[in-house]
């Protein structure tokens, strides 16, 4: 019984897995907003948020599924669409005056190149300061979508397997052999329409 005696139960978030306690006070102490990512098979979140005495308040949320308004026709869960939406939170951030954030990842591993670090480039490139490694960051070719048409020009010779594999692509008209230029399309019609809501405010 000696031995248990100093033992103390982790709180039961951490238990669950959802929050790293000595990263988040260090997130309090700074004072700044944090950028948290979360994701799913099929959709991309990214916030930006502020710790309140009575809990967290979301400042900014940009939805995968937002990007529907400005064209995007690909799935919403891949790499190009979670740089998009973070793309699309950085400008939402500009435009509420917020200037800088702090990465918070949460429990998700650290992994190079993985979608959550695809948003915080996609933060970055709309010009919210946000300390990072640029190590972590995928590649341009993979944000564009590179990566997915080779994987498409693979499969050009089996009809079959090409269009179960880009089913979601083939039913909004939208070829995968194309995404790069789409990507470059969507995010230009997003910088388009936050500069003409300037103008209008």
């Amino acid at each position: 019984m000696a031995r248990n005696a100093r033992y103390c139960t982790k709180f039961r978030r951490r238990r669950e897995g959802k929050t790293d306690y000595h990263a988040r006070k260090a997130f309090l102490l700074s004072g700044k907003p944090r950028l948290v990512t979360r994701r799913s098979i099929n959709n991309i979140i990214a916030q930006v948020i502020v710790a309140r005495p009575k809990g967290d308040e979301v400042l900014i949320s940009a939805h995968s599924r937002e990007l529907g308004k400005y064209g995007w026709k690909a799935p919403r869960g891949n790499l190009p669409a979670a740089y998009l939406t973070g793309f699309l939170c950085g400008l939402k951030a500009k435009a509420n005056g917020i200037e800088e954030a702090i990465l918070d990842i949460g429990l998700y591993p650290p992994t190079k190149g993985a979608r959550i670090f695809a948003v915080l480039k996609g933060v970055c490139d709309a010009k919210v300061n946000v300390p990072h490694s640029e190590e972590k960051l995928p590649d341009e070719k993979r944000i564009k979508g590179e990566h997915i048409v080779k994987y498409a020009e693979s499969l050009a010779s089996d009809t079959e397997e090409y269009q179960q594999k880009f089913s979601k692509y083939l039913q909004q008209n939208i070829k995968p052999e194309t995404l790069p230029k789409h990507v470059e399309e969507v995010k230009k019609e997003m910088i388009a329409a936050f500069k003409n809501r300037g103008k209008k405010n």
